[in-house]
């Protein structure tokens, strides 16, 4: 993507976020928000920052199982300090947090295709996981939605993730005309996803990519808890994934402002008054951004950043040992 538009998108992002912010404001008591946020319990604050920051290790474990998947022998303490870095760059710059990933593993030596192939394959399977937790919460779900429109655009989404997998584990029993009839490129995809799929660890894959999900309910739990809103385990059960789902489409800077339109939205199934799923969701960012200025602080002390110079940085991009996929 050339420099002007990757300002333009940048910009449409952050016009997102403040737009939707805006009305979200709007439409709310702020003398209502604030004194929510300023009353919060702050021992169920700090618990929920707390899990946050205990999250990171489970993303760092699921992306240490990728890479050994892809045969890439990282040290786990190298990729916890590569993984909390890049949720400071995902708070302060739109994708930032791939593209710090991406430039850190190469710093150790990992090949174009492994580097962005082992992002791709998480973000990917992160998002499978998010479909079977919101599957195992669809009978509870049901009842709850009156919207047609909705409930079929959920249902869409789920049956299409469900295909998605059935295809890729079987991907190896198809006929080598059907996969030779399909793009290159697709096929290459699928290939780079099923690899940590097929391979031993499989099973500690999948349980630690459910566990993160698991972790946001539990931490958006805790805050409503702190907030004394009404809000029960299994209500944070089913409503919280659908609202990480929605903030994972990358039309905002760091979620903001989808992921508040979702939780007001999602949390009033529940009963939940809007002023109250607000502050949740404000202050289920702020934590993140709390455990993002960690990860900034660790930045600062990085080898690879205190070992980097601009003319490396050029030598790298130009030795591209590998076509991205």
């Amino acid at each position: 993507m050339k420099p002007p538009a990757k300002a333009l998108v940048t910009l449409a992002k952050f016009a997102v976020s403040v737009g939707i912010l805006a009305l979200l404001v709007h439409t709310q008591d702020l003398s209502s928000l604030k004194a929510d946020l300023l009353a919060v319990k702050l021992d169920m604050l700090a618990l929920a920052v707390l899990l946050l920051f205990a999250q990171t290790f489970a993303l760092c474990h699921r992306w240490i199982l990728i890479l050994r998947a892809m045969d890439v022998p990282l040290a786990w303490l190298a990729g916890w300090r590569i993984l909390i870095i890049s949720t400071f760059f995902n708070q302060v710059l739109p994708a930032g947090g791939d593209a710090v990933r991406i430039w850190m593993l190469r710093r150790h030596g990992v090949q174009w295709s492994q580097t962005i192939g082992s992002v791709v394959a998480d973000r990917f399977l992160a998002l499978l996981a998010l479909g079977a937790v919101i599957l195992a919460g669809m009978p509870f779900l049901l009842p709850r939605i009156g919207d047609r429109s909705l409930l079929f655009a959920i249902i869409v989404v789920l049956v299409s993730a469900c295909f998605g997998l059935v295809a890729l584990v079987t991907l190896n029993r198809w006929p080598p005309r059907m996969i030779a009839a399909l793009p290159a490129r697709i096929v290459q995809f699928a290939m780079l996803v099923r690899a940590p799929l097929a391979a031993e660890g499989r099973a500690q894959l999948i349980a630690s990519a459910i566990l993160i999900h698991l972790i946001t309910i539990a931490a958006c739990y805790v805050l409503a808890i702190g907030l004394d809103a009404p809000l029960s385990a299994l209500d944070a059960f089913v409503l919280v994934p659908l609202v990480v789902l929605s903030s994972a489409v990358p039309i905002s800077i760091g979620g903001w402002g989808v992921r508040e339109g979702a939780m007001v939205a999602a949390l009033n199934l529940a009963g939940i008054a809007s002023d109250k799923a607000l502050a949740i969701s404000v202050l289920l960012g702020l934590g993140g951004l709390i455990v993002g200025l960690f990860g900034g602080l660790m930045w600062l002390v990085a080898p690879e950043r205190a070992n980097f110079s601009v003319d490396q940085a050029r030598a790298v991009a130009k030795r591209a040992d590998a076509a991205p996929v």
